[in-house]
């Protein structure tokens, strides 16, 4: 028999060896940091920190991310090695001096079409979680319920469930078109200095560290999605962000900014830590 099996040619696969990394390192941090996530909307929230709970229920709304981490971060993988790779096929033609400016264009452009796939799965999941961990509802179920019981016609529904949808890309793409050509910039220059592959350790500390930057950069926008995703009517989100400032001034587009940079700190290490883990360990299978 040859040496590799036909089990081992589909786990070679670089889809779904990305599709199955980024399910498990998005499963991963989400579950992991689920309770520092919960605080950090809560001090987004409407009305502040106590009056949507507190410290209580920490992990209110958790079902909603059991559901949606997964396949949220697989399509976000699947789309972004697809997009790397099919840039760099069209563009080997450019020399060594190239090189560096064009990788950083291609991960911006990859990671852009990876949460824009993403944010398919992220946003209902975000609008139930987030309903949840505010106390406005007692578990994802109900959150989840009241979405389809208090909105009649499927469009209504869909409307209900994809709210935020505009303001989260426009969360995500600054962020993810910061934190993940730094975190392949950050692994490219140490590559160089140990002549070696990066391992899992220095790949999670690079995602730490990238996404600690993107986290403070993209906080207000994070702050006007929770504010939009739980509001008791639709509104529009310059509506929302005028009567933010007026109420609360400056200060209250950076409220939770602090659990926002842990969670997203600790959280870019066990997610990129981890997506390298199980793409090396299913690349070796």
């Amino acid at each position: 028999m040859g040496s590799n099996s036909p089990s081992q040619s589909f786990l070679a696969s670089p889809y779904l060896s990305s599709l199955i990394a980024g399910g498990f390192a998005g499963t991963a941090v989400d579950l992991s940091l689920y309770p520092l996530d919960t605080l950090k909307t809560r001090l987004q929230s409407s009305g502040g920190f106590f009056a949507n709970g507190g410290w209580s229920g920490v992990y209110k709304g958790v079902g909603s991310v059991i559901a949606g981490s997964a396949p949220g971060a697989a399509l976000f993988f699947v789309t972004y090695e697809a997009t790397k790779s099919a840039l760099a096929r069209s563009r080997q033609f450019y020399g060594r001096d190239t090189a560096g400016a064009v990788a950083v264009g291609d991960h911006m452009l990859a990671a852009s079409l990876g949460e824009i796939a993403a944010c398919t799965v992220r946003v209902p999941t975000e609008v139930v979680k987030q309903r949840a961990q505010a106390s406005q509802f007692s578990s994802s179920w109900t959150a989840l319920r009241n979405i389809f019981t208090s909105n009649r016609g499927p469009g209504r529904v869909w409307m209900e469930l994809y709210r935020g949808w505009g303001i989260t890309i426009m969360r995500e793409i600054p962020f993810t078109v910061i934190q993940f050509p730094l975190w392949e910039a950050m692994k490219r220059w140490r590559s160089v200095r140990k002549v070696g592959k990066v391992n899992v350790g220095e790949s999670a500390l690079f995602g730490s560290l990238s996404g600690c930057v993107a986290a403070a950069a993209t906080t207000p926008l994070d702050v006007l999605k929770t504010r939009l995703m739980l509001g008791k009517k639709r509104e529009p989100a310059l509506s929302i962000l005028r009567n933010m400032v007026k109420e609360e001034g400056a200060r209250g587009l950076f409220r939770g900014i602090g659990p926002r940079i842990i969670w997203i700190s600790v959280g870019g290490a066990i997610f990129l830590g981890a997506w390298d883990f199980a793409k090396g360990a299913l690349e070796n299978l």
